[in-house]
């Protein structure tokens, strides 16, 4: 269940908003660039990124004025406005004191509201943020006007693609589902014209002058490879507030939640609630569900490239929506192929056969397999023997059939679900030999 979407009203701007988690405190996350507070859900990497942020705080974010579900803007907003758009958010939310975690843009609202608001900021923390995003004889590391103009004319002719996919998330550059999503999130938060104001606004912030007023906890995290924002920006930022303290980390990429987002996540928590988390566990246990289309060469000769396409995105569509029915994970599509995880061998059988009739509903055959075991967690991933039995056990489904192993059978016991008996058979490249089951639907 995604959070609801709620307004609050900052003069005459309505700003979107919405609350997750349960945690002891009020964390609010001051977006950088544009966002959109709901498709920022579909991303898997972003949306653990804000589960794990909510399980130790009331999660508040928000879509600075201009940009996703809020109110859109004819002119460049002032720093000022938007700290009352913040403001506005925290008491439409009934929040009285938060913590403020500031991502790059997000930043110098943040900081001035801690500077202004003292009694109503818990603690500051900056993520790959700056004082000043313009060069200057002070401010060397800043970026220059021909990086202005560079950025200007990016915008202008990529907006609409992954604009700058490549510099804001360089460990994700080969990842296709990555780039389509980061594609129409921009779309979505803003528009090409409403991004070039973003952008102006971003070069004309300066608030090295309100630093030494921040009188808050501060903690200020960078990754030391990234060219968005260099690392320099950050050690100004510790250094010119009072008593901030400055956590390095190795990594290239701007955006927070790609590459080692746990490690941000760790030091924030920590730091705010002077806990640090357990690792996250590189193995868990998981039930595994592969699914492919039985004949997809031929109709793909049948249909030609741009029909199939079609038929496949109203496909993949349909998948998703029963995994998110029976609480399962997207973990990967290629060629015609889902591949999710679920917490429970029962659940998965279910969204199995809800696919598999679906997809008769598209004129298609669907085979599934399904298997429980011990995954490795490879970030957003999963891997090890589980999965390459779970995809072995779906290549020798037939068409429109769902094939389980032995092991998912004696863990659904007592749970009402017919299994047929499809004998010892030898999947290609695991030893021995696996007794598989067919699950049959209620009829």
């Amino acid at each position: 269940m995604l959070p609801e979407t709620r307004y609050a009203k900052a003069g005459d701007v309505y700003i979107a908003y919405q609350m997750s988690g349960k945690g002891g405190l009020d964390l609010v996350f001051v977006p950088g660039f544009v966002s959109h507070v709901e498709h920022a859900w579909e991303e898997p990497g972003l949306a653990r990124f804000f589960e794990r942020l909510g399980a130790f705080s009331r999660l508040i974010r928000f879509d600075k004025r201009g940009t996703g579900l809020s109110d859109p803007i004819s002119e460049i907003p002032t720093l000022e406005q938007r700290t009352d758009d913040l403001r506005a958010v925290m008491d439409s939310a009934g929040s009285a004191r938060a913590a403020l975690l500031g991502i790059a843009e997000g930043g110098p609202v943040a900081m001035l509201f801690a500077a202004t608001y003292p009694e109503r900021t818990r603690a500051l923390v900056l993520y790959d943020s700056y004082a000043r995003y313009a060069w200057a004889p002070d401010y060397p590391f800043g970026h220059t006007e021909a990086d202005f103009k560079t950025l200007q004319a990016t915008i202008e002719a990529e907006w609409g693609g992954p604009a700058g996919s490549a510099a804001w998330a360089p460990s994700a550059r080969g990842d296709e589902r990555f780039q389509q999503w980061w594609a129409k999130s921009l779309r979505l938060a803003a528009s090409p014209g409403a991004a070039l104001v973003v952008l102006r606004m971003t070069w004309d912030t300066d608030v090295r002058h309100v630093l030494p007023a921040i009188r808050v906890p501060t903690l200020v995290v960078h990754r030391t490879g990234d060219q968005i924002i260099r690392v320099d920006h950050g050690r100004y930022l510790a250094q010119h507030i009072p008593d901030a303290r400055l956590v390095e980390l190795p990594g290239t990429d701007h955006l927070v939640w790609v590459g080692d987002a746990g490690a941000v996540l760790a030091e924030v928590e920590e730091f705010l609630t002077g806990v640090r988390p357990l690792p996250e566990p590189d193995r868990v246990l998981a039930t595994i569900l592969f699914t492919d289309i039985a004949g997809s060469t031929e109709q793909v000769a049948t249909l030609g490239d741009q029909r199939w396409r079609e038929v496949l995105d109203t496909y993949y569509r349909l998948a998703r929506e029963e995994c998110t029915r029976y609480r399962g994970r997207e973990i990967d599509t290629a060629g015609d192929g889902f591949f999710a995880a679920f917490d429970g061998p029962a659940r998965a059988i279910h969204c199995a056969l809800a696919i598999v009739a679906g997809a008769r509903t598209l004129s298609l055959a669907v085979r599934a397999g399904v298997h429980t075991g011990e995954c490795e967690v490879i970030g957003a991933k999963l891997g090890g023997i589980a999965v390459h039995l779970g995809a072995r056990i779906a290549a020798l489904a037939g068409a429109g059939e769902v094939l389980v192993s032995q092991t998912v059978k004696d863990l659904v016991a007592g749970s009402g679900l017919r299994l047929e008996d499809r004998g010892l058979r030898v999947l290609k490249g695991i030893p021995g030999e696996w007794r598989l089951f067919a699950a049959v639907p209620a009829s």
